[in-house]
């Protein structure tokens, strides 16, 4: 047998959602977090004139979760996509990927990433995978609320069997662009149309109408809907995400996940 028969050259992806943004991604022989949050319910969180408010827990806490090999985490200024017991996991993994602001905060085994810089890494199976950074913009043009960064990932061996982390985003050519750079099998999406008083009633993360304009611009793409609910400043829930995608055709295009139950996308 050939080495390349050898490789799983499609690996399925199990994913667990762990609460809000918080999603363990396994396959291929690594284990990815994605912006970790891990306090309690009931948690309020400001940072200037801004309050964030925490509804529900995780649905396991880091001891429960395992070890983890590296953390993708697209901002680390708000609270709900890097809270406080989520800041203290951070030393766990070999390498958290984020933006060079928050790395430069982080300080320790953050690594700061550029739009379109990739980094290699080697699995626990001899395999390459390949972390993209792709860019983001956390509200509308020129009101946005700081920098943050989504993920493309593949294995080298496989770079038509990609996974798209849009982080904290709204429909924009960003996207747009990581659409025609990549061959996206699986497109996490953070919806939920996160609005704040203090900055104005327009969405901050995608709205259900935008997620749509993403499973267009990723025709071939499963549709994981993430970081809608668990929080009080999300103004659209599944049922608004359900209703948009049933009026564009696209129901079969989506793979909700059930908090602290793993979900396999086969490839």
């Amino acid at each position: 047998m050939g080495e390349e028969s050898e490789l799983d050259m499609n690996p399925a992806l199990k994913i667990t959602h762990i609460g809000g943004p918080t999603v363990l991604l396994e396959f291929g022989g690594v284990r990815l977090l994605t912006d970790p949050t891990f306090d309690p319910a009931g948690g309020e969180y400001t940072t200037g004139s801004v309050t964030l408010r925490k509804l529900t827990g995780p649905a396991l806490n880091p001891e429960e979760l395992g070890e983890v090999d590296y953390v993708l985490l697209s901002h680390d200024h708000h609270s709900d996509n890097l809270d406080r017991t989520g800041r203290d996991f951070l030393p766990r993994a070999k390498s958290v990927f984020t933006t060079v602001e928050g790395a430069q905060r982080l300080g320790g085994n953050s690594v700061g990433l550029t739009d379109w810089q990739s980094l290699d890494v080697t699995t626990a199976n001899g395999t390459t995978l390949r972390i993209v950074a792709t860019p983001a913009r956390h509200g509308p043009e020129g009101m946005h609320r700081g920098p943050v960064v989504g993920f493309v990932l593949f294995f080298t061996h496989a770079p038509d069997d990609a996974i798209y982390i849009s982080g904290d985003t709204v429909w924009y050519e960003g996207i747009e662009e990581v659409a025609r750079k990549f061959a996206v099998r699986t497109a996490i999406l953070h919806l939920g149309a996160a609005r704040v008083d203090a900055v104005g009633d327009f969405p901050l993360t995608l709205t259900a109408e935008e997620g749509v304009e993403v499973a267009r611009a990723f025709p071939r793409a499963a549709i994981v809907p993430v970081h809608y609910e668990g929080w009080a400043h999300f103004s659209e829930g599944d049922w608004e995400i359900a209703r948009a995608f049933a009026k564009a055709g696209m129901t079969h295009r989506l793979r909700w996940l059930e908090n602290g139950r793993a979900l396999e996308i086969a490839a």
